[in-house]
């Protein structure tokens, strides 16, 4: 699971919405990018199920994070 839910950046994080846009989605804006984390890490898992190959972006470390617990869910 990504840790960008419960931080306090998530609004504006260039990381983020780079994360977002490998998922296809988007629920930030992008003119408030504002904010460039540090000492980031992303893994990405493949997973092929009847030869149909989807990748699963997650960040798992930000020298950045800032905790905020459901920060996510304001995005709604």
């Amino acid at each position: 699971m990504c840790i960008c839910i419960n931080c306090r950046h998530i609004n504006n994080c260039k990381t983020y919405k780079f994360i977002e846009k490998q998922h296809q989605i988007s629920n930030t804006q992008t003119d408030n990018i504002i904010f460039y984390p540090l000492d980031t890490i992303i893994a990405v898992n493949v997973n092929n199920y009847k030869k149909n190959i989807t990748l699963d972006w997650d960040l798992k470390e930000c020298s950045s994070f800032t905790e905020k617990p459901n920060n996510w869910n304001i995005l709604k």
